[in-house]
């Protein structure tokens, strides 16, 4: 697998024979005017991963990128990591209920201290146990000499930087590349562009906070970088949403100035190219900080490629 460093810089050489010795004005007969169609879900030409329904492309003129909208993936972790604190059957709960009080893992029950307290041994207390994850036809008082486990802890902070961020939406990226089948063949060994939506919500950043008991998280989500996968094997990785392609502009049938398949593709085809966001949520309060990895997954565009034809006398 080749990768490939950001403004489309390759990590091996050029490959020997590559027609670059062409006029790259020849590009302007590949890289054609995108003009048209809105953005939509995963449309002509454009298919989502296997699992999600929200994934965007552009059939072929974006307009102009930029803010949120589209499907909503919520605060799902598909690039995450660390289970919530607190489980019953499977299932995530709140490791403390203002009703319920505090939750024990080892027995699936919430305690809270009777009021009032009825009368009670030395050292012991009364507790409202709620079993079954919470399940208020389970609720009994019992006499404990201790405190159970979980019991008094604080809030658990990353679950709140958690909660914060199911409170906001990373879309997956809406993507473009020029040459698109659609408006026809590119051709081998000239440079592919590629661009994405740069909304808030795209590529953030995003802000958003929880709160419990006096204590408060707040998080700062933005994308780190965007890796596209053009359907060859290589893999090109940006830290940006890259440039619109401008048929009629002064870079017009010459590499993206920051987000490009420079080399271009080394045989005809028909190839799909996908992109990843990779996002970092940052959290911080309580006097402790840390980081939550996403990523959004986009739609596929089809790009098709010719050999180029050389003429000579």
């Amino acid at each position: 697998m080749l990768t490939w460093g950001g403004r489309g810089v390759p990590a091996r050489p050029t490959r020997a024979g590559t027609p670059r010795r062409l006029l790259l004005a020849a590009g302007l007969a590949l890289l054609l005017p995108l003009t048209g169609a809105p953005a939509h879900a995963a449309g002509p030409g454009g298919d989502c991963p296997p699992g999600q329904n929200d994934c965007n492309v552009w059939d072929d003129e974006p307009g102009l990128p930029g803010g949120p909208g589209g499907g909503d993936t919520g605060g799902g972790n598909p690039g995450g990591g660390g289970a919530a604190k607190c489980q019953w059957n499977g299932r995530v709960i709140p490791c403390y209920d203002d009703l319920l009080g505090w939750f024990d893992n080892g027995d699936g029950c919430y305690y809270k201290l009777a009021e009032p307290q009825p009368e009670a041994p030395d050292g012991k207390q009364w507790y409202v146990r709620t079993c079954n994850g919470g399940d208020l036809g389970d609720q009994t008082v019992v006499l404990l000499d201790a405190p159970p486990p979980g019991y008094g802890d604080p809030p658990d902070l990353e679950e709140l930087a958690r909660r914060a961020l199911a409170s906001i939406s990373l879309l997956p990226p809406r993507i473009a590349v020029a040459p698109r089948r659609s408006n026809g063949p590119g051709l081998v060994g000239l440079p592919v562009w590629m661009w994405a939506s740069s909304g808030p919500s795209y590529f953030g950043p995003l802000t958003a906070s929880a709160s419990d008991r006096g204590l408060t998280v707040r998080i700062t989500a933005r994308v780190q970088r965007i890796v596209w996968t053009m359907g060859d094997g290589a893999k090109v990785t940006c830290t940006g949403p890259g440039t619109p392609y401008d048929a009629d502009g002064p870079r017009a049938g010459r590499p993206s100035p920051d987000c490009g398949y420079d080399q271009g593709y080394a045989r005809a085809g028909a190839y799909q190219v996908s992109a990843t966001t990779h996002w970092t949520v940052h959290w911080s309060g309580g006097g402790e900080s840390g980081d939550i990895a996403q990523s959004r997954v986009s739609g596929t565009v089809p790009v098709e490629i010719n050999e180029l034809q050389v003429v000579t006398r």
